[in-house]
């Protein structure tokens, strides 16, 4: 089974208007709103392609109501922890060109110990061998720097793998918990390891960095310029198809379902990595934070290069 936990989740609002400018009115031509949160793309782009997942989290008020409802109608599975606080709402402004967006995220609730405590009881009782375990994104107010580090040792206790998606301290913490896998982008890996990468063939120094802090595999993300995935023994590098770009947030998070898509099926390293960049560019060429279907992501995959480093 996959799960995917998402501390601090949103509901993400988009909308389109003729072109971005400033101290004006910008008056919208389209609304699309999609349930948020790392983790919960992942899951939607993993039944998307078919696979299974159950979304793990903290929802709270009338949003993450709405949240919850929303999921249970998209097929997705939830088994989540509520909240006194109310549960955040991101927006964005797109040009209708998709060339400019401008993007605000709330601070998002803050956590409560009891409630903390809750949800490190549900992993707990949930948690067994060989099942992976996806953790994305920022840490909500009241959750202490090193709450998935704190996750990723229940997991590996019960044999079950991590996978990690975050950035700074938490990210640092989580590497010393020694997950099975952690998924930063160039500016996070940077930051991670002080080692500057500016593209997937000088990212070695820093990959090895990641490994020499615990981790067993890294997969590190550049955007366009595709992917880079490492198991400490051989990297590989794919490069991303040419499209056309409408909306790349929530693109790093397809790519994480894309690759847990292959790794759940033990398909080679190297194929995962394919289907992980063909989940990222096909989120990046469509509208808002909307992921594509088996057909489409398939189509991109047979387009992705990848080689050897």
């Amino acid at each position: 089974m996959i799960y995917t936990v998402t501390l601090n989740p949103a509901l993400d609002r988009e909308l389109t208007v003729p072109e971005i400018s400033f101290d004006t009115v910008l008056r919208a031509t389209t609304l699309r709103v999609d349930y948020g949160g790392k983790g919960f793309n992942v899951s939607r782009a993993l039944h998307k392609l078919g696979a299974e997942s159950v979304a793990l989290g903290f929802v709270g008020g009338l949003t993450g109501v709405r949240i919850a409802a929303g999921l249970a109608s998209l097929g997705i599975p939830t088994d989540f922890v509520e909240i006194g606080d109310e549960t955040r709402t991101n927006i964005s402004i797109v040009s209708a060109t998709a060339s400019q967006y401008v993007k605000v995220n709330e601070a998002g609730p803050s956590i409560t110990p009891d409630e903390r405590a809750a949800l490190l009881q549900k992993i707990t009782a949930l948690a067994q061998p060989g099942d992976w375990w996806v953790l994305s994104g920022s840490l909500p107010r009241g959750l202490p720097v090193d709450c998935y580090a704190e996750i990723v040792d229940i997991l590996r206790s019960a044999g079950a793998r991590a996978v990690v998606d975050t950035s700074g301290e938490p990210l640092q913490y989580a590497c010393a918990a020694l997950p099975f896998l952690v998924k930063p982008n160039a500016h996070e890996a940077t930051e991670l390891t002080g080692i500057p990468i500016s593209s997937p063939g000088d990212s070695g120094a820093a990959i090895a960095a990641i490994h020499k802090m615990g981790v067993e595999n890294v997969f590190i993300s550049f955007g366009e310029a595709g992917a880079v995935l490492s198991n400490g023994r051989q990297i590989w590098a794919a490069t991303a198809p040419q499209i056309v770009e409408r909306n790349p947030i929530g693109a790093g998070d397809s790519s994480v379902a894309g690759l847990m898509f292959g790794l759940s099926q033990n398909l080679p390293l190297p194929e995962s990595l394919c289907w992980g960049v063909a989940c990222g560019t096909t989120a990046a060429s469509l509208s808002g934070t909307a992921v594509g279907d088996y057909a489409l992501v398939a189509s991109f995959f047979e387009q992705v290069l990848v080689r050897a480093l």
